[in-house]
């Protein structure tokens, strides 16, 4: 099992910017990427970036890319999101996700094997 806890979520305004942080912890083999998530009120849960563990390559959906950042610190077994400039509209909860199977850098929810709680973003106008 694997556990992921998100935090660093908050209440920011717009064009501000907010850094969330996902520790995980419980296995011993390291998951071929991580991924942030977000769901916003009424809507499905979308991707937003994933990186590869061991190589650090990402992949950003095309309406966070240039404003956000995913990275990770192997040493600390945590994934970070550094979101800048951020809109209203990237008011959501934040889930971050852990893929052990994956040969490719994946965008699907279902390519994913563990979740974290969600932590919550609310971007004012």
């Amino acid at each position: 099992q694997v556990q992921l806890v998100e935090s660093g979520g908050g209440l920011v305004q717009s064009g501000g910017s907010l850094r969330l942080s996902c520790a995980a912890s419980g296995r011993t083999a390291s998951p071929y990427a991580m991924g942030w998530f977000r769901q916003a009120p009424g809507q499905e849960r979308k991707f937003v970036a994933a990186i590869t563990w061991s190589f650090g390559g990402t992949f950003y959906a095309e309406s966070v890319k240039d404003r956000f950042t995913i990275s990770r610190d192997k040493a600390k077994n945590t994934m970070y999101l550094q979101m800048n400039s951020l809109k209203p509209e990237d008011t959501a909860v934040y889930y971050c996700a852990a893929d052990f199977r994956g040969w490719t850098i994946r965008s699907t929810k279902s390519a994913y094997d563990y979740w974290g709680q969600g932590t919550q973003v609310t971007v004012s106008s």
